[in-house]
């Protein structure tokens, strides 16, 4: 496993994070011994990042995590993020980086998480209702009171960024990219460059797309976001599963597997530091983990691109469309 500094803050982090987005119930039914069994193996594979959320099932999520890290290892072992800042009404997420809720978010977390501190606290995403300088403070108290040791966002522009910075602490940018979502690459990772930012994307499998295990007939359960997204239906769906099937090829001549060509691809830019990847049980997590030390040279990545013109781009949910 190769480890990285975290932008500009003091974490050494492994550069592929295990995220826990499934264990909150938004990618349908798991099994939460498998899931806390895929942890452990994620510990065996050196991975020390571990990503959460409050709004991954308001706690379900978070609490699992505790579980399977705290009967496996030394709290000052590993590095766990989580995210704040979504909140509940009825069925639909809302946005509140609000320092009321941000404050209780934080709260829960450590309750949810077991812990006296959390390494880093990430706006989940931006809240247009709330001023910039009620969130940056917030993000400074808690910091100042030792309750979070970083603190970043995600899902913000370079605009959002430097007005939040202006008031309190954005070390860190968590963003989706992978190979068929690749819009940061135009101003959000030269600003996180230029500013030491870092980044930790998600969905560098394109939310199961880069699997190479879905097909034409691939089906997902009532309560699987997928099932009501347009990405994963009809001609476009069908497009980029041709594609798909041009990237295993290729991923196949340099003895490699598909996951692992989409992982080694989004950390082979410069200014991405981890890519997260979630998996539901131990088996699913050994390739992936192994693309941190995958190379991939310009040539690759020209030929890849040469490749991708023809991809039909996958956007993902944002919150107020989560089931």
């Amino acid at each position: 496993m190769r480890y990285v500094r975290l932008g500009k803050t003091d974490l050494e982090v492994s550069a592929i994070a295990f995220g826990t987005w499934s264990f909150g119930g938004d990618w349908g039914p798991f099994d939460a011994d498998e899931a806390s069994k895929t942890v452990g193996r994620a510990l065996d594979l050196g991975i020390t990042f571990f990503d959460t959320a409050q709004a991954y099932g308001f706690g379900a999520s978070e609490r699992l995590l505790a579980d399977a890290l705290w009967s496996r290892v030394a709290r000052d072992r590993v590095v766990v993020a989580t995210k704040g800042g979504l909140r509940k009404e009825g069925n639909t997420l809302q946005r509140d980086a609000s320092a009321r809720w941000l404050r209780e978010g934080v709260e829960a977390s450590l309750r949810n998480l077991r812990t006296d501190y959390i390494d880093l606290y990430q706006v989940h995403w931006p809240d247009p209702n709330t001023p910039a300088d009620e969130t940056g403070r917030a993000l400074a108290d808690l910091v100042r009171e030792g309750k979070i040791r970083h603190a970043g966002v995600s899902n913000y522009s370079p605009r959002q960024m430097t007005e939040l910075a202006r008031y309190g602490p954005v070390e860190t940018d968590q963003p989706p990219y992978h190979m068929f979502h690749r819009d940061i690459e135009a101003e959000i990772l030269p600003y996180a460059a230029k500013n030491d930012i870092g980044v930790l994307v998600y969905g560098p499998l394109a939310h199961g797309l880069l699997s190479g295990t879905m097909t034409p007939q691939t089906t997902f359960a009532a309560d699987d976001w997928r099932g009501s997204s347009a990405d994963f239906k009809g001609e476009r769906f069908a497009r980029d599963l041709e594609l798909v099937e041009r990237l295993r090829h290729y991923a196949t001549a340099h003895e490699i597997t598909l996951p692992q060509l989409a992982i080694a691809w989004a950390i082979s830019n410069p200014a991405v530091d981890v890519a997260i990847v979630g998996a539901r049980n131990p088996a699913h997590l050994d390739h992936p983990a192994a693309a941190a030390d995958i190379r991939l040279s310009s040539s690759d990545r020209d030929e890849i691109d040469a490749m991708l013109a023809d991809a039909v781009e996958i956007v993902g949910p944002a919150p107020e469309a989560m089931p």
